[in-house]
């Protein structure tokens, strides 16, 4: 079965990333970390053994990501944009599993999402594999059927309960669902000096070093 890692990714554009870390961190600040967390990201993701790495982008970036196949995101809200991204992916990987992640966690182990892909390749599997946030949301999320993003479409991000409903919308309609480890993703600066105690080698972690905040 093909494995496709879709990072759902925004351009790094002062004022319009990351603003939860404006102050301490200046816009302009808070974008070059966001940067630095897609970059680690991008890197992780391209370690995942034997997946292919598909990048549904808001907005430009440059350069071109090498190794990556880029996608435009569609939808307004996040259900929405999730929802079509594996859409789109299933439309070019016809019967390839998935997971999905974000880029706001630099620090995530590249073996962990392969044995999550490995998971929901497998029938006699789980369906579905989630991966819970230390704030009550999801990072990252694993499925045998990239269609069954569909199910999320209507949860409502940013919420302490999106993990939960995320996972209640996917058993309500059958999906047999594990967990991966919990994660913190970046969202304050609280957040992202937590991230780079976990990735001391980052790009992340010099950079926010760098910064001082």
């Amino acid at each position: 079965m093909q494995r496709v890692l879709i990072v759902l990714a925004k351009a790094p554009v002062p004022g319009r990333v990351k603003t939860r870390l404006c102050p301490p961190a200046t816009p302009e600040q808070a974008a070059r970390l966001a940067a630095a967390a897609l970059a680690d990201t991008l890197a992780a993701a391209l370690r995942v053994p034997a997946a292919e790495v598909v990048v549904a982008l808001d907005g430009e970036l440059d350069p071109t990501l090498a190794g990556t196949t880029v996608i435009a995101q569609r939808g307004g809200a996040l259900g929405e944009r999730i929802a079509a991204a594996h859409a789109d992916v299933a439309g070019l990987a016809p019967g390839a599993c998935t997971v999905l992640i974000g880029m706001d966690t630099p620090q995530l182990d590249p073996a962990v999402l392969g044995r999550c892909l490995d998971a929901v390749a497998d029938p006699d599997g789980p369906d579905a594999v989630l991966g819970p946030a230390a704030d009550g949301g999801w990072w990252a999320l694993a499925l045998r059927n990239p269609r069954d993003a569909e199910l999320v479409r209507s949860v409502p991000a940013s919420r302490s309960d999106t993990g939960a409903r995320t996972r209640a919308a996917l058993e309500t309609a059958g999906l047999r669902v594990a967990a991966m480890p919990e994660l913190t993703d970046v969202d304050t600066m609280v957040d992202a000096h937590a991230v780079a105690r976990a990735c001391p080698g980052s790009r992340f972690a010099a950079l926010l070093a760098a910064v001082g905040a």
